[in-house]
């Protein structure tokens, strides 16, 4: 992990960082988000770019070093371009509607799935005759956007006889045969 530590982070304009104690900020045009930095870990910011120290050669120094580095990179990324997920609902009968914050879901079960979403998060949903129904999440925040997109794919899988599901757009998913006679 110690040389995705060692790599510099790009600065975009419009973004600001303050560090408080072991809190580091980061605020942009799409809006702001914080973390807590293992003690040890120092920023060096100089000239549009963001260096990460770890203040020796142990294992768990360099791990952490690594793993910072790529959560303030994506805190960066987020707040400057910002992150987009699309989920493709394959399945007959499968639908998706959203109404401000509340996406509602009907994967085959008897009773319809209301799931109310983080603020942070932005939903939209296409539907088109002939085509999958589309869910498209986008937000500043990586981490709260993947753990969405996590619990409603696991409303329902992709299963592997006939591909039904939930799935990522343009994912393959691997297919069994199924019963030979």
């Amino acid at each position: 992990m110690s040389r995705i530590g060692n790599a510099i982070i790009n600065i975009p304009a419009g973004v600001t960082i303050t560090r408080n104690e072991n809190t580091i900020t980061v605020k942009g045009p799409k809006g702001e988000l914080s973390q807590n930095l293992s003690e040890g870990i120092s920023l060096e910011q100089k000239d549009g770019e963001l260096n990460l120290k770890r203040p020796s050669e142990s294992k768990q120094h360099k791990a952490l070093h690594g793993l910072y580095r790529a959560l303030v990179n994506n805190m960066i990324t987020g707040v400057s371009e910002g992150f987009t997920k699309q989920l493709e609902l394959v399945g007959v009968g499968y639908r998706a509607s959203h109404s401000g914050q509340k996406l509602e879901l009907s994967l085959g079960f008897s009773h319809g799935i209301l799931l109310e979403l983080p603020n942070e998060i932005k939903v939209n949903t296409e539907t088109e005759k002939g085509k999958n129904p589309i869910i498209t999440l986008t937000s500043h925040d990586k981490q709260l956007l993947g753990m969405v997109v996590a619990k409603i794919r696991s409303f329902r899988k992709p299963e592997p006889y006939k591909g039904k599901g939930v799935r990522f757009v343009g994912e393959d998913v691997r297919r069994k045969a199924g019963k030979s006679a």
